[in-house]
């Protein structure tokens, strides 16, 4: 069986790294591409990068390593040629020519929210183009208030009739080689993951599922794993705010039983120049 995995889902507004609270509140926490260095030297398995932008500005009052007026995917690109292990990079995709270019610049995969739900289609063209396994489509889910959850997009701000499973089901269909299961109402709560949320995904579907959402103590890790049936953790704020909670979390993982990777080993060159 593979190993499970533990990754850190980094937010960025507007070229820098935020902290999310309820897809409503963000917190500027400094230099995204500062951060992927840091990580180059933790126990995670793989790096997530969300642009949750609303246009293509770039705040200048946080020393980047970009010029000022650089784009996302020059942003992505500074990542890329730092980046030790697998990278993902989404947000604002719409275009297989979107996808193609965070590719080029040295993503792994990329990952599709709101185009997922607008034109389905793209990701069979883009699962077609660059293969499943690189087509990350993203769950984003709330609870309703008469029970069960809805499958929200564009922030929060819409919501369509599947429910989170229904979907799940046929974004696998559609061609996507995971899923990012993110549980809206948890998100920056520090209560733990949804774990009703990811057994109602992880129970329909045949691809990995990512679980996102609520990450407070180094136990929940486990919890999305061995109670929800996730293939991976994954958590955004507790990896800016929890002194070496990468390995820290990794060392709890194994100790509920779950089979994690323990020693980082990176390739001897970063995602720049691998294709």
């Amino acid at each position: 069986m593979l190993k499970k995995r533990l990754i850190p889902v980094l937010l960025l507004q507007n070229g820098q790294l935020v902290r999310s609270e309820g897809f409503s509140l963000h917190q500027i926490l400094g230099n995204p591409v500062h951060e992927v260095e840091r990580f180059n030297e933790w126990s995670v398995d793989e790096l997530i990068y969300i642009d949750i932008s609303d246009d293509d500005a770039i705040d200048g009052r946080v020393d980047m390593k970009v010029r000022r007026d650089s784009s996302p995917l020059d942003l992505l690109e500074s990542v890329a040629a730092r980046c030790f292990m697998p990278l993902t990079f989404g947000g604002r995709i719409r275009t297989l020519e979107d996808v193609r270019a965070r590719i080029a610049r040295g993503a792994d995969k990329v990952t599709l929210s709101t185009a997922a739900i607008e034109t389905p289609e793209l990701i069979t063209q883009a699962a077609e183009a660059f293969g499943s396994q690189a087509i990350v489509a993203v769950i984003d889910a709330r609870r309703r208030d008469a029970g069960g959850w809805e499958v929200v997009y564009d922030h929060a701000r819409r919501s369509i009739a599947p429910s989170p499973s229904e979907w799940a089901v046929e974004l696998e269909r559609l061609g996507a080689g995971e899923i990012l299961l993110q549980s809206v109402d948890r998100d920056g709560t520090a209560q733990g993951y949804d774990l009703e949320l990811i057994r109602s995904v992880t129970a329909v579907t045949h691809v990995p599922v990512i679980a996102l959402g609520g990450v407070g103590r180094l136990e929940h890790f486990a919890d999305c794993i061995t109670k929800g049936g996730a293939s991976a953790a994954a958590a955004a704020n507790i990896f800016h705010f929890v002194e070496l909670s990468d390995r820290r979390a990794k060392r709890a993982m194994a100790q509920a039983g779950v089979d994690v990777r323990l020693v980082q080993t990176p390739p001897a060159q970063p995602n720049k120049g691998r294709r």
